[in-house]
């Protein structure tokens, strides 16, 4: 049998999968499940985890070694496992406000606690119906397919296959409770560069730099389904560029310019992957007569390791040798419109609701609860079952 037709789909929305892109019939979830990322808390605990990161891709010894250093820099702690705690604390104190009867349970898919220890949980506590929100709002491998082909996984491995099933929110890059913390730190952000640079002019002398995590192109290219015809940069990009404009015109009515950039790649260097790198792009400004730069985590929800090193530290320092005046908008992280937004989109899946009553800041979205066929496949690591509606 092929890997198209051995595909499972796991989930309350199997007759949807070949069928219907968005589920409007209402599902009784009993229990919110917050997928992480994960990261290490300690130095004992950064190549185990860096392992567990890079499982099953023959990433050598001494590759971990050097992103290693980057967590050792702090200690060996990521900030994420305290981010994504405060988060769990701030959807269940948004759920209890509006009467909402609905635990939130807390696993990652790297680091503990695990995904497994979240489904342990579940079952403990009769839970039989999860909706997942995963802690990363745009759609490729890593940051939508992997979430569900993990939770395929830990169900088979726990054994809770048939007993528990996992939803997933849609893609949420355009929601609302995303985007307007990033519009608001863009207004924020042009003020404080005035208030440095008296007399600056945003329309020749700012420049807003939008980054997120550099990919390899050929994943990039199969983001999204491929029935909407993205182009080499898939839905991953055009996702990211169609935020920016919103958040441009938003924030500064179209007068500053911007840029997409990327950051953190990784791999050998003859494996192509997005750009252009921020930084490199930081070296090109002055020569334009760019005085000072507005850097937005537009990738990212919260400030993990990503952030801090490659952006308040690399990307900060590439600014200050190139003479430019630099500030960061900070990601959303606990935002009460970010918070509020998770919630509703936990209530869109369990009532149902209508296409056309889901908001949406772009004309991509609102994006599917159900995935297409062969939507964010990686072609290196080769075909892999997934949860949540993955079509076969």
């Amino acid at each position: 049998m092929t890997a198209e037709t051995t595909a499972r789909v796991i989930g309350a929305t199997p007759a949807a999968a070949s069928g219907p892109k968005h589920v409007t019939e209402p599902v009784a979830y009993d229990a919110i499940l917050l997928a992480g990322f994960g990261g290490p808390e300690g130095q004992d605990d950064v190549i185990p985890f860096l392992r567990n990161v890079t499982r099953g891709r023959g990433i050598p010894e001494e590759r971990l070694e050097e992103v290693a250093h980057h967590y050792r820099h702090f200690g060996g702690v990521s900030p994420i496992n305290d981010q994504n705690r405060e988060l769990k604390a701030a959807l269940e104190a948004e759920l209890a406000a509006r009467g909402i009867d609905l635990p939130v349970l807390w696993g990652n898919r790297n680091w503990d606690p695990y995904l497994e220890d979240a489904l342990k949980e579940a079952q403990e506590q009769g839970f039989t119906k999860l909706i997942a929100i995963a802690t990363s709002a745009y759609s490729s491998y890593s940051s939508c397919r992997q979430y569900r082909e993990d939770f395929a996984r830990v169900l088979e491995e726990t054994g809770l296959e048939g007993t528990i099933q996992i939803d997933k929110v849609r893609q949420f890059f355009d929601h609302p409770g995303f985007v307007e913390p990033f519009i608001e730190g863009v207004k924020n952000a042009v003020a404080e560069v005035q208030e440095k640079v008296p007399g600056i002019d945003p329309a020749t002398e700012i420049r807003i730099l939008y980054s997120t995590h550099s990919i390899p192109s050929t994943d990039a290219a199969k983001s999204g389904p491929a029935e909407r015809g993205f182009g080499e940069g898939g839905a991953y990009a055009a996702q990211h560029l169609a935020v920016a404009e919103v958040v441009s015109q938003a924030a500064t009515g179209g007068v500053i310019g911007w840029d997409l950039v990327y950051q953190s790649r990784s791999g050998p260097p003859s494996m192509p992957w997005l750009e252009p790198d921020i930084n490199d792009r930081i070296g090109e400004l002055p020569a334009t007569g760019v005085k000072a730069v507005i850097i937005v985590p537009l990738g990212f929800v919260s400030d993990h390791m990503e952030v801090l090193w490659d952006l308040d530290n690399e990307a900060m320092e590439s600014s200050e040798e190139n003479g430019l005046v630099a500030v960061r908008v900070p990601t959303p992280g606990t935002h009460a419109k970010y918070v509020k937004g998770l919630v509703d989109l936990v209530l869109e899946r369990r009532d149902g609701v209508p296409v056309d009553q889901r908001p949406a800041m772009t004309d991509l979205g609102p994006w599917y609860d159900v995935c297409r066929p062969g939507c964010c496949e990686n072609v290196r690591l080769g075909f892999k079952p997934a949860a949540a509606g993955l079509a076969p």
